[in-house]
């Protein structure tokens, strides 16, 4: 009750400050997967960051369990399945595709989430999607196709490019789906309990991909100083607390009021990028991307509910 009292006595300006936190946090983890993939596979990578993610929430639940809702056996399979395919499935997409297109790209394509929400929730729960939700839909889909295709500059059209953003797609859509499918669990878990759990969960099927990987002790000895700073701000930045920040909010704001701050993302993440790995920013790449932010807002107008995932 005491930590409630404190985040309701937040004031605008420390809000702001929190939830820009998160922001930078969650818009770093695109460069920062392009930084771990140096020296990691896209599965070591994946194991590696929710290695630590599975110890620092451990810990948190060892330490402080009056934060975590107690689980109930009957929700384990569901559990299950919702980390496996909205965390397990939605890192090994981004973090495969992120090998072959820009962090910035890639923040936009995951950007396009709430689309698929909006998508799934009318096949599943019979929500009405309007004229300027459809519109948005469409607008988003085509920013989507012109940052796959024309987003590069000086590079022909290759297989391989393209399939990286259907990965990173797939991502985008799981990450929906873990919206959706949660929304039930949510009724008997608080936030942070079910990503939690949801991480714990899910990260079981790492386990015969680490037992059988032969080449995960070679690359993790390999490891350059800079590789383990990205996959522990990956971990404990990005994940642990960028998802704490989130839930704090939601406390204080509905998460249609707090999801304007997630179109900084892949500004933030384009910006970086470009710092870090000097990336063309191309015409086509702009026109892309403002597609896709304007098919975003639409897609949110009046729209709650409405969660994003890095």
């Amino acid at each position: 009750m005491q930590k409630e009292n404190r985040i309701q006595k937040l004031s605008n300006l420390q809000f702001f400050l929190m939830m820009m936190l998160a922001i930078v946090f969650w818009a770093l983890a695109f460069p920062f997967i392009q930084i771990g993939l140096d020296k990691l596979s896209f599965i070591n990578l994946t194991i590696m960051r929710f290695f630590i993610v599975c110890i620092t929430f451990l810990i948190l639940i060892a330490l402080k369990r009056n934060w975590f809702s107690k689980i109930h056996k009957k929700d384990i399979p569901s559990i299950f399945l919702l980390g496996f395919f909205g965390v397990m499935v939605y890192h090994f997409g981004l973090n495969y595709g992120e090998q072959y297109i820009t962090a910035g790209a890639a923040s936009l394509i995951i950007a396009t989430s709430p689309v698929y929400i909006v998508i799934l929730a009318a096949v599943f729960l019979k929500e009405k999607i309007t004229f300027f939700k459809f519109l948005g839909i469409i607008l988003a889909l085509f920013g989507v196709i012109i940052i796959s295709i024309l987003g590069k500059q000086g590079e022909k059209i290759q297989i391989q490019t393209a399939f990286a953003a259907i990965a990173v797609l797939i991502a985008a859509i799981v990450s929906a789906f873990y919206t959706i499918a949660g929304k039930k669990l949510l009724s008997r878990y608080n936030g942070l309990s079910l990503t939690a759990y949801a991480i714990l969960f899910g990260s079981i099927i790492l386990v015969p991909l680490s037992i059988f990987n032969t080449s995960l002790i070679n690359e993790v000895s390999n490891m350059q100083p800079v590789t383990w700073f990205a996959v522990i701000f990956l971990g404990v930045f990005s994940t642990v607390i960028g998802y704490g920040i989130w839930y704090m909010a939601l406390e204080i704001k509905t998460a249609s009021e707090i999801s304007v701050y997630l179109y900084a993302i892949p500004v933030l993440s384009t910006i970086a990028s470009y710092l870090l790995f000097k990336d063309t920013i191309t015409i086509f790449f702009i026109l892309g991307g403002i597609f896709v932010i304007i098919g975003i807002v639409l897609v949110n107008m009046k729209q709650k509910n409405s969660i994003n995932k890095k």
